[in-house]
């Protein structure tokens, strides 16, 4: 409908991510843009999606409205959707220079970072890793890292056990605890529309869960990076999981560089809660990052 198909690359021997890119995007062309309609060039924009879904799923809504504006690319990462690897290294560093290395051999040179939750701490640790790939952030309900204060106090505030428990669920009233945690309302839907997202989504369970367990650190091995691109924070004013005095603490670690805004009524899972309000200010935000 957009003009975007699956593209699968190769980042290692043995490692696979897929990618949805730009139909128009000449593999292997290098180039940090894609050239629309009227030849003038569109900036690339990557949105990195959350633990619970794959990157179509997630950024749907996103993707319908600003793909004929920007040059939009949505990894699935390793072990989600059609991505894989066979090495055994489970960090967000290494999620995030796969992603990095893929969108390097999609000729992406520069581009705007989009990420929610494990998104944006992938995209953390890419704006760290590789600055002169990522130019500016655009942060939805997450964390520069999670450190074992931060994971605590999330996991007890939604009376979960562990990660594992929330974001890797067995049964359908589990796929509606999961979503109750992410939405400020719990979206009235059929129990069958649960029952399919519990089969589709939750695959490579073992994989899945040594990713939770290494997205933990130790407060103390954690130290505040320091980030020269822009960041914008745009969070769910109810997200039960990263509240608002995280996102508060988060902007004051960032500095001046940083923005907050929220939205109310809107949950963990802002984007596909309140979509058209989330896409309007995205659009404002990415308007502010992008355009000269």
């Amino acid at each position: 409908m957009v003009g975007m198909r699956p593209q699968r690359v190769e980042i290692q021997p043995g490692t696979l991510m897929n990618f949805w890119v730009p139909t128009e995007k000449t593999k292997g062309s290098s180039s940090t843009t894609v050239q629309a309609n009227d030849k003038r060039p569109k900036k690339a924009v990557v949105f990195l999606h959350g633990f619970a879904a794959d990157g179509i799923f997630n950024w749907q809504f996103q993707v319908l409205s600003l793909a004929n504006k920007y040059a939009v690319y949505v990894p699935d990462f390793l072990f989600f959707g059609d991505s894989i690897t066979d090495s055994t290294d489970r960090s967000p560093s290494f999620q995030a220079a796969c992603v990095a290395k893929g969108l390097g051999k999609l000729g992406v040179e520069k581009c705007t970072l989009v990420g929610l939750s494990y998104g944006g701490m992938v995209g953390f640790k890419m704006a760290q890793l590789f600055p002169d790939l990522v130019e500016s952030m655009v942060v939805s309900c997450s964390v520069m890292a999670l450190t074992a204060s931060v994971s605590s106090d999330s996991l007890r505030r939604i009376g979960f056990k562990s990660w594992s428990d929330c974001l890797l669920p067995e049964t359908v009233e589990g796929v509606k605890a999961m979503f109750d945690v992410g939405t400020y309302k719990l979206p009235n839907v059929p129990d069958w529309i649960y029952r399919q997202f519990l089969e589709v989504m939750f695959d490579n369970r073992k994989e899945k869960k040594e990713l939770l367990e290494a997205l933990v650190v130790s407060d103390n091995d954690f130290i505040v990076p320091h980030y020269p691109q822009r960041v914008a924070l745009l969070w769910g004013q109810n997200d039960k999981i990263f509240n608002m005095e995280t996102a508060s603490n988060l902007k004051t670690q960032l500095g001046e560089r940083a923005t907050l805004e929220s939205i109310e009524k809107a949950g963990h899972l802002v984007p596909l809660e309140r979509p058209c309000v989330y896409n309007n200010n995205l659009k404002k935000i990415l308007a502010s990052l992008l355009e000269e």
